[in-house]
């Protein structure tokens, strides 16, 4: 008799159960959106995993290149987690070269690629006007 834990691990399972997702529901509508592959391919969130398979996970402004260490289709800690999968180097580099340049965008100011137009000149009145500090008389 096999262990079925270790034998059959379907995907979104797997996702859900590592904790890239918050729900099984999340994790097929991401399968089948084509935001995560298998071994470099499209799949569907039936197909089974098994060690050392490569997954890349696409989320909003990230994507996570992890090599699967273990199996398991119960949701744990993150710190055990976490010991389901290992992220590549080159994800790492990759992650960290992202939240890097995300810090320089927020540290100054983005110049805009054309000048500003009616509704754009408006709005900056607007802003102007309520975000001016009040007279002394308001106190």
């Amino acid at each position: 008799m096999k262990n079925k834990e270790s034998q059959d691990t379907r995907l979104d399972l797997w996702l859900w159960a590592a904790r890239f997702f918050k729900t099984r529901s999340l994790a097929k509508t991401a399968i089948d959106g084509g935001k995560i592959r298998l071994n470099g391919n499209k799949t569907k969130p039936s197909k089974f995993v098994s060690l050392g398979d490569e997954i890349k996970i696409s989320q909003s402004t990230s994507q996570v290149s992890v090599i699967v260490n273990a199996l398991s289709s119960k949701r744990e800690s993150a710190s055990i987690a976490q010991g389901l999968y290992r992220e590549t180097d080159e994800s790492v580099e990759l992650r960290e070269k992202i939240v890097a340049q995300r810090k320089m965008e927020r540290a100054g100011l983005k110049i805009p690629n054309r000048r500003p137009g009616k509704h754009d000149r408006q709005a900056l009145r607007d802003l102007k006007k309520t975000s001016s500090l009040p007279s002394e008389n308001s106190y």
